[in-house]
């Protein structure tokens, strides 16, 4: 069976980016379509989920994994990536509706001024071809969407020329202490900036503190990107789930005519439209341009420079974790509310990374499956009863976690390519991952984990350990960087491909390096900036 559908402009991918632009575009009269590889779900079905999950802990663990589009698994890299390189790269990310958003911290910092500089300022991979004054009044208006709580007031090292939408969420007595024992070190406790409701706003209830925004939200008080979805369909744009992309087809000239899919129950079909707009993730969108192979292109859509797909970065993270001296009470509140920024900056980064540390109120969650883990080690020591609960409060109550994310500079030997020979349900290769670690990152690991013992000497903790494994951001960026040169690079500043006038590429994939600091607000202004250039090019 052969399902064709139209639309002025076809967005792929209904996360962040696709809903926002797909918002921006729709308010303009816009004739816009977005298709989503994997299926739509309610918050309610997925609480359900959560509850029934025997992976509550992970943060995939609401979410369906299923054969038509499926997506990595945190603890087993080789799920769907086919690992290629010395180093496995084991991140994690949804296709559904909404998108990674369903299961993200919300952390919502913005770049720093260097971290467009970086060939300028420290010699090192390139700079972007906008800086960070041409970006601030977008990050603004990224805020303003997303609805971040923030403190307007403390040093973060980006400039702003207006206040967060909302007051910064309250610090936990955990937060307080480390900010009073850090007070005259040079590590600074600020309050991280999240998409989180301090108040109520845009029709979203504020933080109830349940603390599993990882991996679901109970009330919608942390954004998703179902909020843009639903404002989308509300301004007149279309949403077709279980619709997965399989190539885009162009003309003589060079211009995208159409885009082909598949859906579960083995019907295909194509989606003609004057604009293409890719929005599928860092792995997926590199992926379909890659399958996209013919006359005039036989290396793939938009990939006259063959940069696509290469560049491969994360967020790296070095993790520890101590008992405290003394009890701090975590597993109150949000998973993090705190964190040391004043790593981010300094001349230090021509020689290993910048990193930022997060002060965790989670416990040990993340590294050890605490406080289950805790209970089952208690009674392996022969605890029980009285003496089992009283040891367990006494654990937990001083469980302490520092995570710092670290800077990767792009390589272009880390690289995601289409694997002809492993296809999934529906026949489509599955993403090939070439990757490693180079040395520069693991000097920034190296200081980091000094950092973490530096920290814990001035809490009071003993039982310090260091996680051996490097674990995964699951920020996927640099796979179809922006750039001044069509040669060096896949899209412009505008994140319209060089190479096809018709087609906008977006997400983290545009970035040509990728700082310390979360993607997903940066994601997100330059969604909202591309919106005029997306709608100006249907009248070229």
């Amino acid at each position: 069976m052969t399902r064709n559908l139209t639309a002025e402009v076809v967005i792929v991918g209904a996360g962040i980016a696709g809903a926002l632009t797909a918002v921006g575009l729709a308010r303009k009269g816009i004739d816009t379509l977005i298709v989503e590889a994997g299926p739509r779900l309610e918050r309610a079905v997925l609480q359900e989920r959560y509850a029934q999950s025997p992976e509550r802990d992970l943060p995939s663990g609401p979410y369906p994994n299923t054969a038509y589009a499926p997506r990595p698994k945190e603890t087993y890299p080789h799920s769907y990536l086919v690992q290629a390189g010395p180093d496995p790269f084991a991140t994690s990310y949804e296709r559904l509706v909404g998108g990674t958003t369903w299961h993200w911290e919300a952390t919502t910092l913005r770049f720093l001024p260097d971290d467009f500089l970086l060939r300028s300022r420290f010699g090192l991979a390139e700079d972007w071809p906008i800086s960070y004054a041409e970006l601030e009044p977008w990050y603004n208006a990224a805020e303003r969407e997303l609805g971040v709580a923030g403190d307007s007031t403390e040093d973060l090292g980006s400039p702003r020329s207006a206040p967060y939408p909302m007051p910064a969420m309250p610090l936990s007595y955990l937060d307080r202490q480390f900010a009073i024992a850090l007070a005259d070190s040079p590590y600074h406790v600020v309050t991280t900036p999240a998409a989180r409701n301090t108040q109520d706003y845009a029709g979203r209830l504020t933080c109830c503190g349940s603390g599993s925004c990882i991996p679901l939200c109970p009330t919608g008080a942390k954004y998703d990107a179902m909020v843009h979805v639903v404002m989308a369909e509300k301004a007149g744009a279309r949403v077709v789930p279980q619709t997965v992309v399989t190539g885009l087809t162009s003309d003589a000239t060079g211009r995208i005519t159409a885009l082909t899919f598949k859906r579960p129950d083995g019907s295909e079909g194509l989606v003609e439209a004057k604009v293409i707009v890719l929005a599928a993730h860092g792995l997926e969108t590199p992926k379909i341009l890659l399958m996209s192979r013919g006359e005039g292109h036989d290396q793939g859509v938009a990939n006259s420079s063959g940069q696509v797909g290469r560049n491969l970065m994360d967020h790296p993270y070095k993790v520890s974790w101590a008992l405290a001296d003394k009890p701090l009470w975590p597993y109150r509140g949000p998973i993090t509310l705190s964190s040391i920024e004043n790593t981010r900056w300094g001349d230090w980064r021509r020689q290993r990374p910048a990193y930022r540390i997060s002060i965790s109120n989670s416990g040990w969650a993340w590294p050890t499956g605490a406080p289950l883990s805790t209970v089952e080690g208690l009674i392996d020591d022969g605890l029980e009863g009285p003496a089992l609960a009283q040891a367990l409060r006494d654990q937990v109550s001083r469980q302490v976690m520092l995570a710092s994310m670290t800077e990767q500079l792009p390589d272009p030997a880390n690289r995601v390519e289409p694997d002809d020979e492993n296809r999934d349900a529906l026949g489509i290769p599955r993403p090939r991952v070439t990757y490693r670690f180079d040395a520069y990152t693991k000097r920034g690991m190296a200081a980091a984990e000094a950092a973490h013992e530096e920290i814990f000497d001035r809490i009071g903790v003993s039982k310090l350990a260091h996680a051996d494994l490097i674990w995964a951001g699951a920020h996927i960026m640099g796979t179809y960087k922006m750039g001044v040169d069509p040669k060096t690079s896949v899209v412009d500043s505008s994140l319209r491909s060089h190479d096809h006038h018709n087609l906008f590429l977006l997400g983290s994939g545009t970035f040509p390096t990728g700082a310390a600091a979360n993607p997903t607000l940066t994601i997100a202004a330059l969604s909202l900036r591309a919106v005029d250039a997306i709608a100006g090019s249907l009248r070229e």
